[in-house]
């Protein structure tokens, strides 16, 4: 039997100091919740979406509670999740109004014959499925609000504003060998109404094979998309590169090809582990082996024992 590891980020970006204590909670909390699944014997894919539904909840990160807004001042968000055992998946994007995208993507995987569901139709669906509806003013902070109008000023760059995006994800390999994959976030501040952008697209913003393993990316989306980051990590691990390598390689050819910036996180089918990023940071939390380690900063590792993780609370970080 294989030993679980799972594996989640915060998003890659400009993480801002006052910010930075928030973010290193989240993700140490999201990966002992995902873990905790996998130890008792939980799928992956369970432990994937709990750990992203954790991070959802948390108004640190830009997914769920706490997204970004559109040009309109709306929140649409975007989620993906996938079962290595099957390439089944499910995705939703452009999705107003409830609290966990990323419940809803696992319903697309589970209830219907599609991948990936868009806007009303997902809207449709969601209800059918009973998922209950949360105001869209209950998802926006003071923080997106202020961005979002500091962004319409006219001398305003928002693009400056895209370098700290919070897209959040989790990778896992169970007891039982199997590996997935799921990504959530709220996108690109003011975007346009109905942009997609790499989060909802299958080998994009996330992919998972137990042939190889699972990946789930984050950073400019569209600079994602044009290299389909998640599969490219997963084919240069197949050429038998470690999940380290295929990550920096994949991250390395998207910023040389298209000025791409990211990040990554990945876990190989034998169980190996990686989170990568060519942005100044990116949060991270990982445990395998009953020991927790996470960052923020390039080079950064801290780690400790499950068990004093749990018992310091997420305080004592």
């Amino acid at each position: 039997r294989m030993k679980p590891v799972i594996v989640v980020h915060g998003g890659a970006g400009r993480i801002f100091k006052e910010r930075e204590q928030g973010c290193r909670t989240g993700v140490i909390r999201a990966a002992l919740q995902g873990y905790s699944v996998l130890k008792q014997g939980g799928s992956a894919l369970d432990a994937v979406q709990e750990a992203v539904r954790s991070m959802e909840d948390d108004p640190h990160f830009n997914a769920g509670c706490g997204s970004v807004l559109n040009e309109k001042g709306e929140v649409e968000m975007d989620a993906i999740i996938m079962d290595g055992k099957n390439l089944a998946s499910g995705a939703v994007s452009a999705v107003k109004c409830i609290a966990n995208p990323i419940k809803l993507a696992r319903l697309v995987m589970e209830k219907t014959k599609h991948m990936l569901l868009t806007d009303h139709g997902a809207h449709l669906f969601a209800q059918a499925m009973g998922v209950p509806e949360t105001p869209g003013e209950k998802l926006i902070t003071q923080r997106s609000l202020e961005r979002w109008k500091k962004n319409l000023e006219p001398d305003s760059n928002p693009e400056e504003f895209q370098k700290d995006l919070g897209t959040v994800g989790a990778v896992a390999i169970d007891s039982e060998g199997n590996v997935a994959c799921a990504t959530s976030t709220g996108g690109l501040s003011n975007k346009l109404v109905g942009r997609v952008g790499d989060t909802a697209c299958i080998g994009i913003g996330g992919y998972a094979d137990n042939c190889s393993g699972a990946a789930s990316t984050t950073g400019h989306g569209e600079s994602i998309m044009k290299v389909v980051l998640a599969r490219l990590i997963l084919y240069h691990m197949e050429q038998g590169m470690s999940p380290e390598m295929a990550a920096d390689t994949a991250l390395d050819y998207m910023k040389t090809r298209v000025g791409g910036l990211g990040g990554v996180i990945v876990v190989s089918n034998s169980g190996e582990w990686a989170a990568r990023f060519s942005t100044k940071q990116m949060s991270w939390a990982t445990v395998k082996d009953d020991e927790l380690h996470y960052g923020i900063y390039a080079g950064e590792r801290h780690t400790k024992s499950v068990d004093e993780a749990l018992a310091s609370g997420s305080e004592g970080f």
